[in-house]
């Protein structure tokens, strides 16, 4: 597994750069989501332009004005974080060892903070010094829905993981109370669907304040949510995050943490020895839930079961000698469940990307998105790993109960957006 970017190039490339220890795998996964989601949905949106469904807004600049305080405040802050946490990074020993607890903590360099600080603000202010005008200008420019992607981004990221941490904490809510303050500030515990909850509801008001059709917005973000989510998984799967199955009792670790296989006998043995983690993991040691599936059609058997070494979560049993952060591995193999949606995802963009020009009715792509989303993960929830809520004979899972609303909520969508074009 690979927690962060220098473990990757370490053994992809053979070199050890200890700053891309500073660059979180699943991090940098999910801003390769954004980037790669970001040009699918401007290429959407012109496209859609081109239909005549968006027109564009006016807008009021003014240029040749000199740097205001907030814009000097706002560069000295900024060039001060990064003084202080990336270039302390390299100053303080042992920084790089445990990069997420450095970056969380109150460690850094303020001298370095400073000294950033002032240059990003002095660069500022020579940047607006230069185009800085006798009389500043006031201008009207016209701007189309393509040209607010990089705030609609903004908007999906920023409500997009305080909703994603939200449920999480809901569906974790007796480890929350053990730890708040922990839970919150963690790089770990993310929930896709509080993510996509809250940033489609941040994203509709920003709609309707730029007077963009959030409907044919909507169509032009089903094939972008899609790309993301498949992507975001392969940094999931990456840095072994905890988004992975149910255990596959064919195959076990053996003390050097390697997966081999195992016979029933031996799979219990690896079960009992490891009670303890077990039971922690399945809330009682009899709950344990695992299936058996061996390999098959000569694919290689990381594909049916995996056991994420060194993995970023810590999760498993300790490595023999080794020392620091990300020394675990899981004792019996689990399956890959986070690879599996991203190959599922990446064909079912393949198919929206497909099918996106032969839909003319507004809101139908993003129905079937909908139903399609809502029927993979509730699939894959079959086999992963989560909280279940206990109501008498039902047992689902939060992911179970939003997906199955989901696809409810496509399939009338998508006939009451075919009605609704009958009816007018």
């Amino acid at each position: 597994m690979y927690p962060n970017l220098y473990y990757l190039f370490q053994d992809f490339f053979g070199v050890e750069w200890n700053f891309l220890k500073l660059i979180n795998t699943f991090g940098f996964c999910v801003a390769m989501a954004f980037i790669a989601s970001a040009w699918v949905l401007t290429q959407e949106l012109k496209r859609k332009q081109v239909q005549g469904l968006f027109s564009f807004t006016e807008q009021k600049i003014l240029i040749g004005t000199p740097a205001t305080a907030g814009d000097l405040a706002t560069n000295f802050i900024l060039g001060f974080i990064l003084g202080f946490k990336i270039v302390g990074a390299f100053t303080i020993p042992d920084a790089l060892n445990d990069p997420q607890s450095f970056i969380l903590s109150a460690q850094g360099n303020p001298l370095m903070g400073i000294i950033l600080g002032l240059g990003f603000m002095g660069l500022k202010w020579w940047e607006k010094n230069r185009q800085k005008l006798a009389k500043p200008q006031e201008h009207t420019i016209r701007v189309w829905p393509h040209d607010r992607v990089g705030d609609v981004v903004i908007y999906a990221a920023i409500f997009g993981f305080l909703g994603a941490k939200i449920f999480h904490n809901l569906e974790n809510w007796d480890d929350f109370v053990k730890d708040p303050v922990g839970a919150l500030i963690s790089f770990s515990g993310l929930t896709f669907y509080g993510g996509l909850i809250c940033a489609a509801i941040a994203i509709y008001y920003y709609a309707r304040k730029h007077n963009i059709p959030f409907i044919h917005l909507c169509d032009a973000m089903a094939p972008t949510l899609m790309l993301a989510y498949a992507i975001g998984r392969v940094g999931c799967h990456m840095a072994g995050d905890g988004d992975w199955g149910i255990l596959n009792s064919a195959f076990i670790s053996d003390a050097q943490g390697h997966l081999v296989a195992a016979t029933t006998d031996q799979f219990n043995a690896a079960l009992h020895a490891n009670q303890d983690f077990f039971s922690k993991q399945f809330a009682t040691f009899e709950s344990i839930q695992y299936q058996h599936v061996e390999p098959f059609l000569g694919l290689p058997k990381w594909l049916f079961a995996y056991n994420y070494p060194h993995n970023v979560i810590n999760e498993g049993v300790a490595f023999s000698g080794c020392t620091g952060a990300f020394c675990h591995y899981l004792p019996v193999g689990v399956f890959p469940t986070a690879f599996y949606e991203t190959v599922m995802c990446s064909i079912l963009f393949l198919i929206l990307w497909r099918m996106r020009k032969k839909f003319t009715i507004p809101g139908q792509l993003f129905a079937i998105y909908l139903i399609m989303n809502g029927v993979e993960r509730f699939f894959i929830e079959k086999i992963r790993v989560n909280t279940k809520y206990h109501w008498g004979f039902m047992h689902p899972t939060q992911a179970e109960l939003i997906s199955t609303l989901l696809v409810i909520g496509g399939i009338i969508f998508y006939f009451y957006s075919k009605k609704k074009v009958k009816a007018v």
